[in-house]
């Protein structure tokens, strides 16, 4: 059943830019297209000939005012190319935590954060063997150890990107390279150089001239260096040596990864993707403005500076000069990025940068279309990281639509908490720990002591027991709406190969708030207001967890809207996968989103017997972190970790060797339930409806125990 909904917004605005994208008819080889040389996708009916995969930062499809429309109502040339022409799936969730790195990391490999190595979002600490703590950085590049920028010495060496065997993740660009398919990343996390400090050492080495720049220009390093990338196949002259080509070292590779190169950074990658000027390093955004930093540095604008228009023009032109795979990251556009504050629902400003996005995709749509590169010979994969939670008061005039009438906000920004300071004053707790700072915290108590320990106990009964005024309403709120110790974490995919990252417990907390470690007093004070961040992610409440998937291309079946299909981030690698003929070199934690592809474009094993659809949809339940498993047993884990004094803790000790027993069961179901939907996914082995209906009903009775346990 489709969603039903309103609009306000007059959406034939962009009609005629589309039109123009839509009106490109059949699979066309335009010379452009033809550049895309020796890639050999093998999609059904080898239609496919290009993909674009496009990432946004916090874009919502559902209204977060309901006078207001969403994000992608208000940008009418992407939200009806969408529908026109594929699915939009509006019942599609994130991992935990619900964070940027964790979430596009699941989009682009298909795996949890426990087999890729980032479950707690974009920082996180890791214990030292004295038992303090240091700050990890999940932004650096695909092959660096853990990037921590406090210390030049971390004891933690592992790959940030950590599989659970202990070794680097396979990259997902790998099956399209093999394939003779150049790969283009446009601000696409861990697979472009994301920082200065390991990034050149790792890929340029610590006495390259690169290295010189970035201690004689940091600036101009970055708009080199950052942010851009294109890994190529072992043929392709776009990486040659003379292009600044450098080998794409990928030391753990399944199955070995020799001979292939990349071009890593704006400077090396903009001359050979149509450049200008001295050197060929000026691109032109869509507006055929230079892209360019806020200081004028040319080249890669930084993260915050990747609009639509920008973004959209580095992919059009890989796609335009034989790079016809390309990967791309869109930022939100409610944040007044550098200035501040943040935008509310219906804002001007908030309305205006929508409005900016909608053209960009209009111009985007329009210029792949004159190249030949459309709906007919495309894959377009478009979706958001996550939801995120609006903080803010009631808008200004009451019934303010942002179109006719622009909104206002007198009260608006998260509340940023001093976990510290509210322990020590509310609860007399002056327990050493650091924390993992964000809306879901993950606390590290000093000395990394057992799970059961007292002194973890008390700290986190404390936690529980938490409260703070809201300054925007003035109500007392409970900050803590749930907690997850090792057991729980491990159930919900946060637990990696790597012991030193697993924190002590991991507190959910009320969307409205951000938690931090501060000073062990509330003089600073406690809690307040801070009008620079309005939108909240990390949590597991259901406005952050669901966001949506937009699909286009050959195979896709033309739906419209979907909101019945439950999935989640780690279904999308999958779903392409299959869509493209190809086959990563290890099993996926998702499905491939069978329902929304034609018939053709299906794998014949999953159409036989009528089991694929069964397992798959139980699957999702009991291993997706927010599916109907991961929810219940985070209740139980709440009500075990929170219970109220020292003579619970034998409740505690039993409810968690109930977790830990289902969990123990869950994975093994899991493994079974994922190895046959592979298997017909990829290696042509129908699932039988015995086999089905033998895994389902072991599948519910987990989660009606997991029920009984908070009922």
């Amino acid at each position: 059943m489709k969603r039903l909904r309103r609009r306000i917004l007059n959406l034939a605005a962009g009609a005629s830019i589309v039109a123009a994208a839509l009106a490109a008819g059949p699979p066309v080889t335009a010379t452009v297209a033809a550049g895309t040389g020796g890639c050999q996708l093998n999609s059904a009916h080898q239609q496919i000939q290009h993909v674009i995969h496009i990432q946004f930062d916090n874009v919502h499809f559902t209204r977060d005012n309901p006078n207001v429309p969403s994000d992608l109502e208000q940008m009418p040339n992407l939200l009806n190319f969408i529908e026109n022409n594929g699915v939009l799936l509006t019942n599609h969730h994130t991992p935990l935590i619900a964070h940027d790195a964790t979430d596009i990391l699941t989009s682009f490999t298909g795996l949890y954060g426990d087999r890729m190595g980032v479950p707690i979002g974009t920082t996180f600490r890791y214990f030292a063997p004295s038992g303090t703590t240091s700050a990890g950085v999940a932004f650096a590049y695909w092959t660096d150890p853990v990037f921590d920028p406090t210390t030049p010495t971390p004891t933690d060496t592992k790959f940030n990107l950590l599989g659970a065997d202990g070794k680097n993740t396979p990259a997902p660009w790998v099956p399209f390279t093999r394939a003779g398919c150049n790969v283009g990343q446009v601000a696409s996390v861990n697979t472009v150089l994301e920082n200065i400090a390991t990034d050149i050492p790792t890929v340029f080495g610590a006495g390259s001239p690169e290295a010189a720049e970035v201690a004689s220009n940091p600036g101009q390093a970055v708009a080199d260096f950052v942010g851009i990338a294109v890994h190529c196949t072992q043929a392709s002259s776009v990486c040659a040596a003379a292009n600044n080509g450098r080998p794409d070292l990928l030391p753990d590779e399944p199955g070995g990864y020799t001979g292939f190169t990349g071009l890593f950074g704006h400077k090396y990658v903009a001359p050979q993707i149509g450049g200008t000027g001295t050197g060929g390093v000026e691109l032109a955004d869509l507006d055929g403005d230079t892209i360019q930093d806020t200081s004028g540095h040319i080249g890669f604008p930084g993260f915050a500076g990747m609009a639509a228009k920008v973004s959209l023009a580095y992919v059009a032109d890989m796609q335009e000069h034989g790079i016809p795979v390309t990967y791309a990251y869109i930022n939100d556009a409610h944040d007044k990025f550098l200035t501040g504050p943040a935008y509310g629902p219906g804002e001007a400003g908030y309305v205006a940068a929508l409005k900016a996005y909608d053209t960009a995709f209009g111009q985007f749509f329009q210029r792949l279309a004159g190249d030949g590169i459309n709906q007919s010979n495309t894959l377009f994969v478009i979706t958001a990281d996550e939801g995120d939670h609006f903080v803010g008061g009631r808008p200004s005039p009451d019934g303010c639509d942002g179109v006719m009438t622009p909104c206002t906000y007198s009260k608006i920004g998260e509340i940023n908490g001093n976990l510290t300071g509210l322990l020590a004053t509310e609860q007399g707790i002056s327990t050493p720990f650091t924390v993992h700072n964000d809306s879901a915290p993950s606390v590290y108590i000093t000395g990394n002591p057992t799970r059961g320990a007292a002194v973890t106990r008390n700290l986190e009964r404390a936690t529980a027991g938490l409260t703070a005024v809201n300054p925007i309403t003035g109500d007392t709120e409970t900050i803590t709406d749930a907690l997850a110790d090792p057991v729980e974490m491990d159930i919900l995919h946060m637990v990696t190969a790597d012991p030193a990252r697993t924190p002590t417990f991991t507190l959910f907390a009320h969307p409205n708030y951000f938690l931090f470690a501060g000073a062990a007093n509330c003089n600073s004070p406690c809690v307040r207001e801070n009008p620079a961040f309005a939108w909240n992610h990390g949590d597991f409440q259901s406005d952050i967890t669901t966001t949506w998937l937009g699909m286009v291309g050959p195979g896709v079946t033309n739906l419209g809207i979907d909101s019945t299909t439950w999935s989640d981030h780690s279904d999308i690698r999958p779903t392409i996968m299959v869509l493209l003929g190809l086959k990563d070199d290890y099993a996926h934690d998702g499905r491939a989103l069978m329902e929304d592809l034609d018939g053709w474009a299906t794998p014949a094993a999953v159409k036989l017997n009528g089991g694929y659809d069964k397992i798959a949809v139980m699957y999702k339940q009991l291993d997706a972190a927010v599916g109907q498993f991961g929810l219940a047993t985070l209740i139980v884990s709440t009500d075990a970790v929170a219970s109220g004094n020292a003579s619970d803790d034998s409740r505690y000790a039993a409810l968690e060797n109930q977790l830990s027993s289902l969990n123990t069961q869950r994975d093994a179901l899991a493994v079974q339930m994922n190895g046959l939907l592979e298997k017909a996914e990829f290696g042509g082995q129908p699932i039988t409806e015995q086999q089905a209906h033998a895994l389902v009903t072991q599948g519910q009775s987990l989660l009606d125990q997991a029920n009984l346990l908070h009922s």
